[in-house]
């Protein structure tokens, strides 16, 4: 018996062995609709947000954006997608803008069948840039 918990947390699809882009589209070519159609939707909205010298791959054994840093990424799980900011501070600051969504710490949950809207993925890698690019403070 799967608790609600297990169902969370089911991957929808393993990593591929490929790595960059063509795993991506390896991983995403294991999925099934509307799971692939609507991460696809998401992997082109953060990429038009992005500069061209971001990397696409894996981070977290999750497809991925990578600028330096890991920018965002994202996942289909057994009853949802996710959406990862690769930073809790980046939920926590726009959580105002989340409230229609099932948020953790590190996580964005969405139905399998809505991508997030453009919008949003432009306001969430805005901010992970920005706390990028912010100087480190010295403790």
């Amino acid at each position: 018996m799967h608790t609600k918990a297990d169902k969370l947390t089911e991957k929808a699809v393993s990593v591929p062995e490929e790595t960059g882009g063509a795993g991506v589209d390896a991983y995403l070519a294991k999925l099934t609709e509307p799971q692939r159609s609507t991460l696809e939707a998401v992997r082109q909205s953060i990429r038009g947000c992005l500069p061209v010298e971001a990397a696409e791959g894996f981070s977290y054994g999750m497809p991925a954006f990578i600028l330096k840093k890991p920018v965002a990424g994202y996942a289909a799980w057994k009853e949802h997608c996710s959406y990862y900011p690769m930073s809790g501070k980046v939920i926590t600051r726009l959580k105002d803008e989340l409230t229609d969504y099932g948020t953790s710490s590190g996580a964005i949950r969405f139905p399998s069948d809505k991508p997030l809207l453009v919008e949003l993925i432009r306001k969430l890698i805005a901010a992970r840039l920005e706390e990028i690019a912010a100087p480190k403070r010295k403790k």
